[in-house]
């Protein structure tokens, strides 16, 4: 079964934001990371990895996806305090 990630970037603790979604969340953040892609991440410099969500439902990460670039910014800063309060580069970490 095929695993679907929507996840948040930063460029640093409280400062810019990105929400996407991937079925390869490790192959997409090397791809932040390094620029492979232009657009905004690579023009803010945001590639740190600071709250991600798995699902196998791929309509279930779209839909996720879509509300979480609605929220206001504080509620995106609230969800992703409440797993990592240190707004750790978890990409550092092993992904699943």
């Amino acid at each position: 079964m095929k695993t679907y990630f929507v996840y948040i970037l930063a460029s640093k603790r409280n400062g810019t934001l990105y929400v996407g979604m991937t079925s390869d969340l490790v192959a997409r953040v090397y791809q932040h990371k390094h620029k492979l892609v232009e657009g905004f991440t690579a023009d803010f410099g945001v590639d740190r990895l600071v709250w991600y969500e798995s699902t196998t439902d791929v309509y279930a990460a779209i839909t996720k996806e879509r509300q979480i670039k609605k929220w206001r910014r504080e509620w995106k800063l609230k969800v992703i305090e409440e797993v990592n309060p240190d707004w750790k580069d978890l990409s550092l970490d092993d992904l699943e």
